[in-house]
């Protein structure tokens, strides 16, 4: 930049002394900051009446404030820049520039924060779990001391000081600490992952494998969190499973795309039994329900011959899956009834023992 400045004097003043020289320079820097001052107000000034209507900028009209400071910390870097070159000033130098860095941090720390915040607007609230809210906050937190941290490492180098043993000291306890929370970790990254597959969604209705023995083995999803999901089982008992554990199994999901779902009982017959009339008493029993789909109806298929019975299976269409079970107890328990009434047989497991005696 020196050079540049002292070639462009000594063309436009040829004769001139080392005095009038440096006069010039400063004089042609002066002129070169105040044109680029005005271009900078030009163009933000259009950005405005073209894009000010855009989202972004109606709901933080601060942003293309921001965007005209940053510019102007430039054009100050450079002005400043050039004239302490001219001055032979290295140490005030390495100090502007590092004051010049710390104030573009301030400056992108603001303008992150819009950024976060119209995120916040047009995504989170279209959501109902709070994964992306917990993760756009963790966010604006750490993105501050990420952007101050670079920052004063950047500061620091300009003004000379020797940063590799602090960058090193940050590398291994860096890893030193992702050794120690490597399992949090773990469930924080499932977490993202949870966010991006979206496999269940909060107030989803989904299978536990973790559940207590002997209690219910589905519920509601409750609270989707970074570093754990909460589900809260039909006998009303809370189960907290790790995100890295979810990740790693089959996701059963009741509701993630419709309400509907199918409902399969088996049921046994006898074989002496009349098939075709079973089959009708088994669809009339399932639609007394009244949120038993009428379509598509209640089906009744023969499903195996077994070593004692005729092994049918009802398959039923509800409209709530939450009364799944209820669809199941219902059903059976009438059936029982019916099936005594009309003299149908619920067979069991028999054994003919026969005694053999031989006569000496």
């Amino acid at each position: 930049m020196e050079k540049f400045f002292r070639d462009l004097s000594s063309r436009i003043f040829p004769d001139s002394g080392p005095f009038s020289n440096s006069a010039v320079h400063v004089l042609l820097v002066l002129v070169l900051a105040v044109v680029a001052w005005w271009v900078l107000n030009v163009v933000v000034g259009r950005l405005r009446k073209k894009y000010g209507d855009r989202p972004l900028f109606r709901k933080h009209e601060g942003f293309l404030l921001l965007v005209k400071r940053a510019g102007r910390y430039l054009i100050l870097v450079l002005v400043g820049a050039g004239l302490l070159k001219l001055f032979r000033a290295p140490l005030a130098e390495k100090v502007f520039l590092g004051i010049m860095i710390l104030l573009f941090c301030n400056v992108a720390r603001s303008i992150v924060d819009i950024l976060i915040s119209y995120l916040e607007s047009t995504i989170v609230t279209r959501t109902r779990n709070k994964v992306d809210d917990v993760l756009l906050d963790l966010t604006k937190k750490f993105s501050g001391i990420i952007i101050y941290a670079t920052g004063v490492v950047l500061a620091l180098d300009a003004l000379g000081f020797n940063i590799m043993p602090f960058v090193a000291g940050a590398g291994v306890a860096g890893i030193a600490i992702g050794f120690a929370a490597k399992d949090t970790l773990s469930n924080l990254i499932a977490g993202v992952l949870l966010i991006i597959d979206r496999p269940f969604e909060m107030g989803d209705r989904i299978e536990i494998w973790t559940a207590p023995k002997n209690s219910a083995t589905w519920g509601d999803v409750i609270d989707i969190g970074l570093r754990a999901t909460k589900i809260r089982t039909t006998d009303n008992i809370v189960v907290v499973i790790p995100n890295n554990e979810i990740m790693k199994r089959d996701i059963i999901n009741y509701t993630t795309i419709t309400k509907e779902i199918r409902v399969r009982i088996p049921i046994g017959i006898a074989y002496d039994a009349d098939t075709q009339k079973a089959k009708d008493l088994i669809r009339d029993v399932a639609l007394e329900l009244d949120w038993v789909m009428r379509d598509p109806p209640p089906r009744v298929v023969v499903r195996n011959f077994g070593e004692s019975s005729v092994d049918l299976q009802a398959r039923v269409w509800i409209g709530d899956p939450r009364r799944r079970m209820d669809t199941i107890s219902h059903v059976t328990d009438r059936i029982k009834t019916v099936f005594q009434e009309e003299g149908i047989e619920i067979p069991y497991p028999k054994r003919d023992i026969y005694i053999k005696q031989e006569t000496s």
